[in-house]
């Protein structure tokens, strides 16, 4: 059940002005670097949440339909598309109205829609993709503010301690508290 990132975000939770305010550097002879460390911390957060925090389009892939399935990396905003290869092998895009997003759910549901049943499938691997948007907005201002300080804090590590990655253990605990603290999950 591969994941595939389409569109990586546009932008990241914390910005190049707020990551320097926060390591205390007023120069600017830094900011690839820190803007690099923006984006490694940004991913190991979400790796860690399981969640995405900036929108994005990923691509779920599914030898085939099951009865109803989660869609990894919540929150799920909107169904781009859902294809699948039929039982002639031919390539299918399914219409909206035949299926249902569930986003109340954590993390989402695809679900068919009211009296209607997922199509069967060709019998090859990666059968079924499912295109979606997910995360909390395009902004960082739409990233809840737990993430966005542990992001700062983990950001200060790994600038403070360069050539080192974050410990598995780097305040696991304490993004474990922010994230279920801001009602992330």
């Amino acid at each position: 059940m591969p994941l595939i990132t389409i569109t990586a975000p546009a932008t990241e939770p914390v910005s190049l002005a707020e990551a320097r305010l926060h390591l205390k550097v007023d120069s600017t002879d830094d900011d690839t670097l820190i803007s690099a460390l923006i984006t490694a911390v940004r991913e190991q957060a979400e790796h860690r949440t399981g969640r995405a925090f900036i929108t994005q389009t990923l691509e779920l892939v599914l030898d085939s339909f099951p009865a109803a399935f989660e869609l990894p990396q919540p929150p799920a905003l909107a169904i781009t598309s859902v294809k699948y290869y039929d039982t002639n092998g031919a390539l299918q895009t399914m219409a909206a109205s035949l299926y249902s997003l569930d986003s109340d759910s954590a993390p989402a549901r695809l679900v068919p829609a009211y009296g209607e049943v997922w199509p069967a499938t060709y019998g090859i691997p990666n059968a079924v993709r499912v295109r979606y948007t997910a995360g909390y907005g395009a902004a960082g201002s739409d990233v809840p503010g737990a993430a966005k300080a542990w992001i700062l804090c983990a950001l200060t590590f790994m600038y403070d301690n360069r050539g080192m990655p974050l410990p598995r253990d780097f305040m696991s605990g304490t993004l474990d508290s922010l994230v279920i603290g801001s009602r992330l999950f």
